[in-house]
Parts: C-alpha cells; structure tokens; sequence
C-alpha cells in the first residue's frame, strides 16, 4: 500500500465522521458558504504566478515548521504579491486543519485553495462552507469520470478547480471545464522530483490552459526554468515554509522574480 493509499483510506474515514456530526445541509447554513468566490485563474493572469502554500508537514519531509501562525504568514503572501494561497486541510499526514482557512478568511482578498485529497462530494460543501475559492482534484485517486463530476459540483458551488497530474496517463482525466491544471514535479508513489518531465507533460496540454508547476520548486533557478518553459502558475510551499519565517522568505524572493 503506497502512501496515497493510506490517505485515501484515512481520508474516507473521516469523511464519514464528518458527515455523521454536520450534514450537508448545516454546511449550506454556514456564514460563509453564500460568499462570492476570487478567482484564482484571474489572479495568475494579474500577478505574479505564485500560489504560496501554508504547510506544518508532509508525509516525505516530515515537520517543515509548526512554529508559525497561518494569518501572519498568509498576510505577508498576499501583501507581497502572491497570486493565491494553498493552506493544506489535511490534518493526520500534513498537520492541517480547516480552522487554518477559517483562521485568515476574512483578512485575505486573494483565492485560498483548499488543499486536500477531495474524493467524495461532502468536502466540496466543506470547502465552500469555510471559504475556499478552488478545490484541488488528483488525478492519481481519481477516475476521469470523478473527475468531470466534481468538477461540475465545484462549478456550481461557485469553486474553481485545479487538476493535478503528474503521468502521461492521467492526461485522460482533464476535460474542457478544468479551470487550471497542476503538473506535480513529485511523484506521489516515489516522492522523486523531475522537472523536465512536468515540462514534457505541459507541452501535451490543449493550448491555452493554465498550467501551474507544483512542488519541488527549491530555488529561484527552478521558478525561472519553469517560468521560461511557459509555466503560468507556482505552487510553493516548502521553500517558504523551511524558513524560520516563511513571511520574511516570501518578501525576499518576490522582489528577486
């Protein structure tokens, strides 16, 4: 069992929990779910490209930072130009938690992905219930047809949606209503990190998709090659995170790009 494996299964479980203590129709109720979302694919065409992610952990690295609070460091994404922020809600293998959007909700004017491995269409009233503005869909847990059905729910909870891919394969799982599609530089299964075969994956795309770089962007030289291979959207979290402050790392590395 590989560690998506493990995920997805705890993943189910709490879901489950989940649905037994707040129905989807308490979820509807909540004070944010009516608000109007940002859209992220409007704030990559606008500014700098880069989706700035809070995260304490992951399942390869272990603990990246658990020091800091996510409203100072998100405030700083945001005022130093980031074009969205990814806060990961997963709370067992990256120490996330929903309070962690709640948290900076209403102090943030730019989308925040949640980032989580979405499989059941209970976390899509979640996300819109705790303010999301984009879902985030892994093609690696998903089928195709999964993949357009939430991708059709998302749109009516007025979420957009970024597809993860990381294979040739998975290629098949994007479809004309996918606002934006992730190449993941890491392999889920392995964790190893090929930039040159996310640029190759890229180059398959219909023209004109918004394609974002994720993971394994650990220097300004890896955010240039991406940027000059015609990626349009970065999503960094570990090169901020590792930082004793991840604010200060973000506001030095803006005024580099």
């Amino acid at each position: 069992m590989t560690i998506l494996d493990k995920i997805i299964e705890r993943k189910k479980e709490e879901i489950s929990a989940s649905r037994s203590h707040i129905s989807i129709d308490q979820l509807k109720n909540s004070e944010l779910f009516g608000r109007k979302s940002f859209s992220l694919k409007e704030s990559i065409r606008n500014k700098s490209g880069i989706i700035a992610e809070f995260k304490r952990q992951s399942p390869s690295k272990g603990i990246i930072n658990d020091k800091v609070q996510p409203l100072d460091v998100t405030s700083a994404y945001e005022n130093f130009g980031a074009s969205g922020i990814s806060i990961l809600t997963d709370k067992d293998f990256f120490g996330g938690s929903f309070d962690d959007i709640l948290k900076v909700r209403n102090h943030i004017n730019i989308p925040i992905l949640r980032k989580d491995f979405m499989v059941d269409e209970y976390q899509f009233y979640e996300a819109k219930s705790m303010g999301a503005d984009v879902i985030l869909l892994i093609a690696a847990c998903l089928s195709p047809n999964q993949v357009k059905e939430f991708t059709e729910l998302a749109h009516e909870l007025d979420l957009e949606v970024l597809l993860e891919i990381h294979t040739e394969e998975e290629l098949k799982h994007f479809n004309a209503n996918i606002d934006l599609v992730g190449i993941n530089n890491r392999n889920l299964k392995d964790f190893k990190v090929d930039l040159k075969h996310s640029v190759q994956l890229k180059d398959q795309l219909p023209k004109d998709t918004l394609s974002v770089a994720e993971s394994g962007i650990y220097s300004l030289e890896d955010f240039k090659y991406l940027k000059e291979k015609g990626f349009d959207g970065f999503l960094m979290g570990e090169y901020f995170m590792r930082n004793a402050d991840p604010a200060k790392a973000f506001e030095e590395f803006s005024l580099l790009i």
